[in-house]
């Protein structure tokens, strides 16, 4: 059954890509702005240093708009456009080698009100966190930034990467353990931390 439009802010996630499957375009574009600003920081804090995040999201939501009507299962949505954002970054990454002389630029940080220095501020931490997450093997990165980053649980975590949740548990604890001996301690991860939850998702 068609989601009708006055719902559509109500609807669950499985409902509009049903609904975008059948040509319902209202469903389309509720799913793109409901889901940009997740798959957005996926593409920036995975991506690493020189895989421009803005390309890999168009990218990733011109592969969901030709590739929708595959998803059997509607209820997986999630899991699978995660899979996809995955397949766009390792596409994008082997391409970056040709281009590494060239710096990788940052997303903009910057949020409206803010006075220049604490702009500056904001954006030295982005850069220092997004250093110290590259510097992580990628398991261990991606349950970083999909935990703590972005707030998922576990379970949450091992739906999206068809992984047990015990493999992701394991992954968070060292991931968190070297992102600690990388910052320099607890102290030094919790100012960051501090920080980064204004970051801008």
């Amino acid at each position: 059954m068609a989601v009708m439009a006055p719902l559509i802010d109500k609807a669950e996630d499985h409902e509009l890509v049903h609904a975008a499957q059948g040509g319902e375009e209202h469903a389309w574009r509720a799913l793109l702005e409901r889901w940009l600003p997740t798959v957005h920081g996926w593409c920036t804090r995975l991506g690493g240093p020189r895989v421009d995040a803005h390309d890999a999201v168009q990218d990733v939501f011109e592969l969901v708009w030709t590739r929708l009507h595959t998803l059997d299962d509607p209820q997986s949505f999630p899991a699978w456009i995660y899979t996809v954002t995955r397949r766009v970054l390792d596409r994008h990454r082997r391409r970056a080698w040709l281009r590494r002389w060239l710096p990788g630029p940052l997303p903009s940080q910057a949020h409206p009100g803010e006075s220049p220095d604490l702009q500056v501020a904001r954006s030295e931490l982005a850069q220092r966190v997004q250093d110290l997450l590259e510097r992580l093997p990628p398991a261990q990165r991606e349950a970083l930034v999909l935990c703590d980053v972005e707030g998922r649980s576990a379970p949450e975590v091992a739906s999206l990467l068809s992984i047990p949740e015990g493999t992701v548990r394991s992954r968070l604890r060292l991931g968190r353990a070297r992102f600690q001996r990388e910052a320099g301690g607890r102290e030094a991860v919790a100012g960051m931390v501090a920080g980064l939850e204004g970051d801008g998702r």
